[in-house]
């Protein structure tokens, strides 16, 4: 990964384009049709979009810290994301819930919020999303433990296949003493579903 902002993504559009009038013209639609002209652009526009998050390095939001004397938990909850499934293309959306216990390192909660968004801007599954934001707080942040609980709908079940609306997966990565220690994982835990 480099240090790209989203502002220096870049995708082939025209070849994005030109592959979306395939598929219009392979499912038996006209893309000359007045409502699909400009479909093919749109669907580029989207696509850069949505993955801007290949070309950035999340870790890069957490590079800037302050050193504090605290040693209490750090939660942050309901962090909207969108990503796309890699197995078909489609949106999936939720909310990120992080709790970290700091080693003299804590970072501005935004910064949070931006891992988030970097890793979700990718063709991802939930599982790896889930365990590439937790790896990414302990390596930058040094943190004694973290843990991280994602909930998310995939329209890849809800509206495709099984055709299930309304189900929620809900995926976990718990590290350091907010997994061996398990005081301070049913303390994580009661903090990160509190409502």
């Amino acid at each position: 990964m480099n240090d790209m902002t989203p502002s220096d993504f870049r995708v082939d559009k025209a070849r994005i384009a030109a592959a979306v009038r395939e598929i219009l013209i392979a499912i038996g639609e006209d893309p000359e049709r007045e409502g699909l002209q400009r479909t093919p652009g749109r669907v580029a526009r989207m696509y850069e979009e949505m993955f801007v998050g290949l070309r950035t390095d999340p870790s890069r939001h957490l590079r800037t810290f302050f050193t504090e004397n605290y040693d209490e938990m750090v939660v942050l909850r309901d962090v909207p994301f969108c990503s796309v499934c890699e197995h078909h293309l489609m949106p999936f959306e939720g909310r990120t819930h992080i709790a970290y216990l700091p080693d003299g390192r804590v970072v501005g909660l935004s910064k949070l919020a931006r891992v988030v968004e970097d890793f979700a801007r990718r063709p991802q599954v939930q599982e790896r999303l889930t365990t590439q934001i937790a790896d990414t707080l302990v390596n930058e942040l040094r943190a004694k433990g973290v843990a991280v609980v994602m909930e998310a709908t995939h329209t890849c079940m809800t509206c495709r296949g099984v055709r299930k609306p309304g189900s929620v997966m809900v995926t976990s990565a718990v590290r350091g003493v907010c997994r061996t220690n398990s005081a301070t994982r049913a303390e994580i835990m009661s903090l990160l579903h509190k409502r």
